[in-house]
């Protein structure tokens, strides 16, 4: 009798430890279920642009011509005036909103406000482009970090009001550019603007150096 009871007894205890060891397995697979529903579905991969030679590009890292495209093409979006300043800048502070950092956009819109009050913009008809020959080179951007870069934007600003020029001057932004990837629906570049790292600067002719 004592030698069916001790087979059962080990029989049982068989049974736990298989039923131990597939509690464990099930939840092995639910955390790695967990894990691969967590993974990133879409990686943004920065190229540099000059691709006459293989390179090998870690998918963190973006690239100071990006940064300094990307810095660019927003500032002039957020200064092209085509009718109306009072109207347009608003717009394009709003339209463009995801581009920049929270701090930034309440300078701006204080400086919009500020503007505005002082009858700067009513009728302001004005465009942004770069000054010929300063594009994009190396010293355009400085390397803080990982995660933050000082664009510096040398542009021409041209402003006209009732069609006549009011404004044509060289200037230098120092843009503060930080990765902000957040929203990839309303910013897939994962960055932002953080206003300026310093005062702006005038230039003194276009091929001058400062």
């Amino acid at each position: 009798m004592s030698q069916y009871r001790n087979a059962n007894i080990s029989r049982d205890s068989h049974i736990t430890t298989l039923r131990a060891i597939c509690g464990v397995l099930v939840l092995a697979c639910a955390a790695m279920w967990w894990g691969w529903n967590q993974a990133p579905k879409d990686l943004t991969i920065n190229i540099p642009p000059d691709l006459r030679s293989g390179s090998t590009q870690k998918w963190w890292e973006v690239p100071p011509s990006t940064v300094y495209a990307f810095s660019f093409y927003i500032w002039q979006q957020l200064n092209r005036w085509p009718v109306n300043g009072e109207a347009d800048y608003q717009r394009n502070l709003h339209g463009l909103q995801a581009f920049f950092t929270p701090a930034c956009r309440v300078t701006l819109n204080e400086e919009y406000e500020m503007r505005r009050s002082r009858s700067e913009l009513r009728g302001r008809v004005r465009g942004v482009f770069e000054v010929p020959g300063r594009g994009y080179r190396p010293e355009s951007i400085k390397i803080l970090g990982q995660d933050t870069w000082i664009a510096n934007l040398d542009l021409v600003i041209n402003e006209q009001y009732a069609g006549v020029d009011v404004r044509d001057v060289y200037v230098r932004y120092p843009l503060r550019v930080v990765r902000a990837d957040v929203d990839r629906e309303r910013n897939p570049f994962g960055l932002q603007i953080d206003c300026f790292d310093g005062v702006p600067q005038r230039l003194n002719m276009p091929g001058g150096e400062q």
